[in-house]
């Protein structure tokens, strides 16, 4: 069970020097059930530091980048930002799927590519990045490959909140108001993540998946809004 650090060290453009860090940092805890002789955690507890790292400086690079936005946008702007979904993409664009440790019932499910799975791993990364190097090598990082989003995010109103901005066009264009469904979960009752699908009328538009019902809704609105745009 090894794990290719150099191939990870140029996609990111970062030197590490502990390679079970590195191990740790893509180590889903399902791993850990079919491996009990596997030597490393999971990556929740990098999750955990990367979520706090990540949460500072976004808001650092936000309260710099736009001085005169009133706190009420700076936080949707940054929550639009490290979403769920946002951080699934740069994780999938930046092929951490590939370095994944996962049990096979993970691996069988699409585990790879589950956006939970990516977004929480990039925030072990960058828990990861923090303690084998420091917090300026992690703001190079972030600015690189996740703050240049933002400024799409602002320029497109991309940070408005999605379940309202669906609501309104269904609405508009259809005449009906969306329906949101719990379609599928997983993990013990204390960290498990949802899966909802938005419907209008019998069509599903779009899904996401969170750690509340609130949040996968979110998502699935957020899925389900370019749907929404493009209908005639």
């Amino acid at each position: 069970m090894e794990i290719d650090v150099k191939k990870i060290e140029e996609l990111l453009e970062v030197k590490f020097k502990d390679k079970e860090l590195v191990k740790t940092a893509f180590t889903h805890r399902s791993f850990l059930n079919e491996h009990p002789d596997y030597k490393n955690p999971s990556n929740e507890r990098l999750e955990f530091l990367g979520d706090a790292i990540l949460q500072f400086l976004s808001s650092e690079f936000l309260y710099h980048n736009y001085p005169k936005a009133p706190e009420g946008n700076l936080t949707n702007f940054r929550a639009a930002l490290v979403n769920t979904t946002s951080l699934a993409e740069e994780s999938r664009r930046l092929g951490f799927g590939e370095f994944l440790f996962l049990s096979h019932g993970e691996e069988a499910s699409g585990g790879r590519n589950r956006e939970y799975i990516l977004a929480n791993t990039f925030e072990a990364v960058i828990g990861l990045i923090y303690l084998e190097n420091d917090v300026e090598t992690v703001r190079v990082y972030l600015t690189k490959q996740l703050f240049y989003k933002v400024k799409h995010i602002v320029e497109n109103n991309k940070y408005k909140d999605f379940k309202s901005a669906v609501q309104e066009l269904s609405q508009a264009k259809m005449n009906q108001t969306p329906l949101y469904k719990v379609v599928d979960q997983w993990g013990p009752d204390h960290n498990k993540t949802f899966k909802v699908g938005i419907y209008v009328g019998e069509k599903l538009f779009g899904e996401g998946e969170g750690s509340s019902k609130q949040r996968a809704e979110q998502m699935a609105a957020k899925n389900a809004l370019d749907n929404l745009i493009q209908l005639k």
